[in-house]
């Protein structure tokens, strides 16, 4: 997986080898702003011109531009998975929410790491 990263919004970057051309979306907003170049110089530009056209759009017409992530998150794990993880948690001194995020932080560094090295 390729990503890019501007001004705070990043965007997976794929290849579409009919067109022969590089597309990308900025992701973690629901908002859809899309961008394409035929090089990794063209798309980089149209990367960046799609964050910067996307937030004077937003000022223009009075909108706040989604950021892309709140910090927020809820989902659903097995009871045991739950179970486990607020008692390793306890076991710590932290609280679920403490402990969860340094997991989190830990399984995704892990995952950048592993693709740099890929």
């Amino acid at each position: 997986m390729n990503t890019m990263t501007y001004n705070g919004y990043h965007a997976r970057i794929e290849f579409d080898a009919e067109d022969e051309l590089f597309f990308g979306k900025i992701a973690g907003i629901s908002d859809v702003v899309g961008f394409h170049g035929d090089s990794v110089g063209e798309l980089k530009k149209a990367f960046h011109e799609a964050v910067d056209d996307y937030l004077e759009a937003c000022t223009s017409i009075g909108k706040e531009p989604q950021k892309p992530y709140s910090g927020k998150m809820m989902f659903r794990v097995a009871p045991e998975v739950h179970r486990r993880a607020a008692l390793a948690a306890e076991l710590s001194g932290k609280s679920l929410n403490q402990w969860a995020e340094e997991a989190l932080e830990e399984a995704a560094a892990h995952f950048s790491e592993a693709r740099l090295s890929a």
